[in-house]
């Protein structure tokens, strides 16, 4: 039994399929294929059921997960203990979202953990919806996501940030701008202008609309948050947006915000991992976050003493 027949065990039993196994392991499915068979002759146990549409874990091979997650944490475990590197981190750490909103929020914070972790790279991007992030976290392209909807995986460790709410936005000169709230009817004349379906606020919008029985009239659709405000301060249009995302533009008077009459559009904001064992510079930046929970609240609730240039608090 070898360490390699363990990796690429785990990794078939996560994907449930040879060929994005053998991809996520830099294999070819027939090396996959060998490795997995020796180990059910070595075992004397079938760990797959074969299908036409890939495999599920056998009752063998559920048994044998448990043995093996605990073995290659340990393996880890050890490695980095030896090595030093659990309490000097030293690697790198992707971090994926399905909208670039997130980057607004989460970029004072990335900027500290990268002052005050200088052996890890940090790297963000962005995908084209919630199941993309989860599954590039499954499939190992990425090792970290935000989440604003349930996701829901034996495989994966879900930890709820913070709860964020969505206002509507228009531009200065709008005829609702100098008022304090909108109502489900004014929405209803408005043209919108929203995400693409796919990303979290655009789930947290069109489940709105529904629950008010609103069928929105879009102007227009993107996930470049840059792009959608400024379409919005030219008149194009009206939006939902996070109240942190449109802070700096309402200070300067550039945009005004709305409460929407009799409803508070209100949605949790989760931290998604991998539930076995990570390596070190993924641990330091999970805790690194967890410890600034409160901060993350306040920002997400537009606190303005909570602006990029005042980190010093949760350096």
């Amino acid at each position: 039994m070898e360490m390699s027949q363990l990796r690429t065990f785990r990794a078939v039993a996560e994907m449930l399929n040879f060929t994005r196994a053998a991809e996520r392991l830099n294999l070819t499915q027939s090396a996959v294929s060998h490795q997995i068979k020796a180990l059910e002759e070595e075992l004397g146990e079938p760990l797959f059921i074969r299908a036409k549409r890939g495999v599920k874990l056998s009752h063998s091979g559920e048994v044998a997960l448990e043995y093996v997650e605990r073995i290659l944490d340990d393996a880890e475990a050890l490695r980095e203990r030896i090595s030093g590197r659990e309490s000097s981190p030293v690697g790198r750490v992707r971090v994926a979202a399905a909208t670039q909103a997130f980057v607004h929020l989460f970029a004072p914070l990335f900027e500290s953990f990268m002052d005050s972790h200088h052996g890890i790279d940090l790297t963000f991007r962005t995908t084209v919806s919630t199941e993309q992030t989860v599954a590039d976290i499954l499939n190992g392209a990425a090792d970290v996501g935000f989440a604003s909807v349930a996701v829901y995986s034996p495989n994966l460790q879900v930890t709820r940030l913070f709860e964020d709410e969505l206002v509507l936005v228009v531009s200065k000169d709008h005829r609702l701008a100098k008022k304090r709230a909108a109502t489900v009817g004014e929405i209803q004349q408005e043209k919108l202008i929203l995400f693409e379906r796919g990303a979290s606020i655009r789930r947290a919008t069109d489940h709105f609309f529904d629950q008010i029985g609103v069928r929105p009239d879009l102007a227009l659709e993107s996930n470049d948050t840059y792009f959608i405000k400024r379409m919005v301060e030219r008149g194009l249009g009206a939006s939902l947006l996070p109240v942190w995302a449109i802070r700096d533009e309402v200070l300067a008077g550039k945009l005004a915000q709305l409460q929407i009459s009799g409803h508070r559009l209100r949605r949790s904001v989760s931290l998604v991992s991998l539930g076995r064992f990570q390596p070190s510079p993924t641990r330091a930046f999970i805790d690194y976050i967890l410890r600034h929970k409160t901060r993350l609240q306040a920002m997400a609730e537009g606190d303005k003493r909570s602006k990029p240039a005042q980190l010093d608090a949760i350096r």
